[in-house]
């Protein structure tokens, strides 16, 4: 007969929180700190954006990780976007980078003869 397996489970250590209300609190803090920093960063950067636009990208940007669950993992978000804040605050970053996250969308490539000779991508005539 084969030994029974034993289910392991290995214990990590957390980055930042302890428990998921801990996260929580950090993740609204960094919100805040954003929510607050978008005056200074509209007034500095001069961006041809709106301060509701702003607002409305970073509540996007937020969102986009509402489905993470894994405490690790939200510390090192809430870590990277520390140091996002730090580095804009401290005028680090140039306009360009800021300027990328309302970076328009890619066009698909055309796929059908007409659409790529108009586009200029097919000059096989």
């Amino acid at each position: 007969m084969a030994a029974p397996l034993k289910a392991t489970v290995k214990k990590v250590k957390p980055i930042l929180s302890i428990s998921p209300e801990d996260a929580r609190r950090r993740v609204i803090q960094l919100y805040k700190a954003w929510y607050r920093e978008i005056p200074l960063v509209k007034l500095n950067y001069d961006i041809p954006k709106s301060e509701n636009d702003c607002r409305i990208k970073l509540r996007e940007m937020f969102v986009r990780n509402a489905n993470v669950t894994d405490i690790r993992v939200i510390d090192l978000l809430v870590i990277k976007g520390q140091m996002e804040l730090q580095e804009v605050a401290m005028l680090w970053k140039p306009k360009g980078c800021l300027m990328n996250y309302w970076k328009e969308t890619e066009e698909p490539k055309p796929t059908d003869f007409m659409s790529k000779f108009l586009s200029g991508q097919d000059t096989t005539i």
